[in-house]
């Protein structure tokens, strides 16, 4: 991509004109991170001009011509010219581009969100056009607005700001929390928040990320599940930790660390984040103690509602409301050395057998500063390890009944059933047949009374 970008930069410079890596590309560069999302700013030429430039080098695509946006087929790079941007209404496409190829860097740069995605590079000399500060505050990891009058028209940037936070473990300068604090996230559409909150969960602390939306007294709007679980008190002899906000940001944290072991990284994070919504509808003193009696299972209409504010996907939806409503019973079950049947149907219960393992590793309280798990993990993967043999060997199904001479019909799906529960208990497939066709016959019987 970078011979592809230095050839854009000649072709420029034989015109009179300069271009640059701009945006997070310059910035992850600095810092040795990978950003394989190549920005480029052209300026000094003309919108003809450029378009025949990018004729010389490839194929050009104009997917935003109308305010100086072009890439290159086969390229990941995006070519842009320098613009202003003045907003005219609440909505992200409200906003009046004036295209400019001869404004400045200083100009060009001054419509960024943060100073340390401010910095331009000359991509022919490597000089670093930092007009803001942002290598100083690079350097120092702070997020810093560029612009006071600009920043705020943009609303997205909020939620920008706290999941640049948790992705790079920066601070937000107490000057840009101050102009959050005041900006209104209502006219947000649900795919932008949701595609700030993924890459804060999928690449950052989840923590920083909702911590600073607190700070900035923005939970309310999108967020306000979150806001409700402070000061939401727990039994501090189970959660010594404090309250259903510190626990949760606990555990979503430790979820951050099975990221790469678990089948689905963002399901499995929102499923930390909650699990315990339920406490927000069950919490109640009962002889002086704190409880939260079916929390796992009256907490789904708050889970499912959250989900659908997010827009999530249906397979994302699918595995948290899956997973919820079983997040206690690992630890329970390693606790009390439940049976083999019981701990089988667990892990047929759930979409993510192995994540539920993960994640009771997760939920559990810090006790006198341990962050360690100290729940019998043995014991669950040495279950799962069972339950992965027992559904790997032969099992009884619907063609077996067939050639046994059983006639298809809606009594099957009970007798299936019956068949599936034998196998859970690890009964061998000739023994479960014998025994499950002996259960249809007494169904068929039951039913022609």
């Amino acid at each position: 991509m970078e011979k592809v970008a230095e050839k854009i930069a000649n072709l420029a410079a034989e015109r009179g004109g300069r271009a640059y890596y701009v945006g997070g590309f310059v910035r992850d560069r600095l810092t040795g991170r990978e950003n394989k999302d190549v920005d480029i700013e052209v300026h000094g030429i003309g919108p003809a001009e450029l378009k025949a430039l990018l004729a010389e080098v490839g194929e050009p695509l104009s997917y935003g011509s109308s305010f100086g946006v072009y890439s290159l087929k086969g390229c990941n790079i995006d070519i842009a010219m320098p613009r202003r941007e003045h907003a005219t209404g609440s909505g992200h496409r409200d906003f009046e581009i004036d295209v400019d190829p001869y404004i400045g860097t200083e100009n060009a740069a001054r419509r960024r969100d943060f100073t340390v995605n401010a910095m331009m590079e000359d991509i022919l000399t490597g000089e670093i056009i930092d007009h803001f500060g942002g290598r100083d505050d690079l350097e120092k990891g702070i997020i810093r607005h560029v612009d006071d009058d600009s920043f705020g028209e943009d609303p997205l940037r909020v939620l920008r700001a706290a999941q640049f936070a948790a992705r790079f473990g920066f601070t937000v300068a107490p000057e840009t929390v101050e102009i959050c604090s005041r900006m209104d996230l209502s006219a947000l559409t649900a795919e932008r928040v949701e595609g700030e909150l993924k890459k804060a969960l999928l690449g950052g602390k989840p923590s920083v990320f909702f911590g600073c939306l607190r700070e900035m007294n923005q939970l309310g709007t999108w967020f306000p599940e979150f806001r409700d679980m402070i000061g939401l008190e727990q039994d501090p002899v189970f959660h010594p930790e404090g309250d259903v906000w510190n626990h949760t940001m606990e555990v979503a944290d430790r979820s951050a660390g099975f990221r790469g072991e678990v089948s689905n990284p963002y399901a499995f994070v929102l499923l930390a984040l909650t699990h315990d919504f339920g406490k927000l509808v069950t919490t109640e003193f009962v002889n002086g103690r704190i409880h939260a009696y079916g929390h796992e299972l009256e907490g789904l209409p708050l889970v499912e509602a959250f989900l659908d504010r997010m827009k999530c996907s249906g397979d994302v939806k699918k595995y948290v409301l899956n997973m919820v409503p079983l997040h206690m019973r690992p630890n329970m079950m390693a606790y009390s050395k439940s049976a083999l049947k019981s701990t089988n149907r667990m892990f047929d219960e759930a979409e993510a057998p192995r994540d539920l393992v993960y994640f009771a590793m997760c939920d559990h309280p810090v006790v006198s500063g341990n962050e360690e798990f100290t729940g019998d993990s043995n014991f669950l993967f040495d279950r799962l390890k069972v339950y992965e043999e027992t559904m790997a060997k032969p099992y009884v199904q619907g063609r077996d009944l067939i050639e046994a001479g059983l006639e298809p019909g809606e009594y099957f799906a009970d007798v299936l059933a019956h068949a599936h529960k034998l196998r859970l208990a690890g009964v061998e497939k000739e023994s479960a047949l014998r025994q499950t066709l002996g259960y249809a016959r007494k169904y068929i019987k039951k039913t022609e009374k």
